[in-house]
């Protein structure tokens, strides 16, 4: 699959105060939530690449070579009726996590975190528009697309990051795993969607993302 590559025109603010934990304060200085969104924006190299398996979800088994089985009952559950999965990786670079850490140095604590969330909710907004790219090709070939998951929501192991990086080609758009296995750079993602074949009798709602996840005292949970 090709590379993808976007511009951000604009950071969702009322994200970015979600991620810096900051939904339940009041009285916030939020031009300083959106000097943050326009730094981030500015300084954001967002890019991403996906790649299309086929999925054996009797064996919870990505088709690859060589497989990759998945661990965990939730995503199980999540790609039950899926016949291929899309494996994606985006990023938004190095550039402003530099300067996050530049700002903490400086003391100037609380502008670095805003900054910190305005990257993250940048690399989300990347992985939105990557979806919102692919879903129209994968309704052409008869499938319907399933919300993205990435590990270490609910019981999917961390740690199978790395099979995630491989498979989607992280490398391509300079995204590794560093001696801790983390995500380089850090404002990176992977994530899974899976494909169902389309059907005229609409599948039940199911949970998705924060309410999906069981992590309940995450403080960047969105309320439901």
């Amino acid at each position: 699959m090709p590379i993808y590559n976007t511009v951000l025109l604009h950071i969702d603010p009322k994200e970015t105060r979600r991620y810096a934990g900051l939904n339940k304060a009041k009285d916030f200085d939020e031009k300083l939530i959106e000097e943050a969104c326009l730094e981030a924006r500015l300084l954001a190299e967002p890019r991403g690449i996906w790649q299309l398996y086929d999925y054996d979800a009797t064996k919870q088994t990505v088709l690859a070579a060589p497989p990759f089985t998945m661990e965990g009952n939730l995503i199980a559950k999540h790609l039950a009726k899926a016949e291929k999965v899309i494996i994606l990786s985006a990023s938004v670079g190095d550039a402003i996590e530099d300067h996050v850490t530049k700002y903490f140095s400086e003391g100037r604590y609380a502008y670095s975190v805003i900054l910190d969330a305005a990257a993250t909710a940048a690399v989300e907004q990347v992985a939105d528009a990557m979806e919102k790219a692919i879903e129209p090709k994968a309704a052409k070939e008869g499938y319907t697309m399933r919300w993205r998951f990435s590990p270490g929501y609910g019981d999917w192991p961390l740690d199978q990051q790395s099979e995630m990086v491989r498979l989607a080609e992280s490398e391509k758009i300079g995204v590794h795993l560093s001696e801790a296995s983390m995500l380089v750079p850090r404002k990176s993602i992977t994530a899974i969607i899976g494909l169902v074949p389309q059907q005229t009798t609409p599948e039940p709602h199911t949970p998705s993302g924060c309410a999906a996840c069981d992590k309940v005292d995450c403080p960047s949970r969105k309320s439901s």
